[in-house]
């Protein structure tokens, strides 16, 4: 499989006919593989909550588009803002295991996400209200 902009292209219309306004498509085989790999395009408006993943980290490479990715701290104030466009130069952020986050879409991206597996959905105690 080679990812180009006809997959992107694919993956975006998808998300445009989402209520959620993204879509992930998976490149790893099953949830229960050592690797979670997915690309995952988001839309200006998508609602993501402030969320952290207690049992690992999380890679994100920007492969088009625009977007903010921001940390907090346990008490839900606001620590780093990283820009993500690559006319900056900015690829892409390493979310350390633990760290809680989510992500400002400025125009339709698309991210490469690596994570430790097996998938496991997030826990209330997991998303920050």
């Amino acid at each position: 499989m080679i990812i180009n902009d006809e997959l992107l292209d694919k993956i975006t219309a998808e998300a445009q006919a989402s209520p959620r306004l993204r879509m992930n498509f998976n490149l790893h085989d099953n949830l229960d593989a050592k690797a979670q790999r997915l690309i995952n395009v988001l839309l200006p408006c998508t609602i993501l909550p402030i969320h952290r993943h207690r049992h690992t980290a999380e890679t994100c490479l920007l492969l088009r588009g625009k977007m903010f990715v921001l940390f907090y701290n346990e008490v839900g104030a606001q620590i780093e803002r990283y820009f993500l466009d690559h006319t900056t130069g900015n690829y892409g952020v390493h979310i350390p295991k633990g760290q809680w986050h989510t992500v400002e879409v400025i125009e339709p991206s698309a991210i490469l996400e690596v994570k430790e597996g097996p998938y496991t959905p997030l826990s209330l105690e997991d998303i920050m209200d």
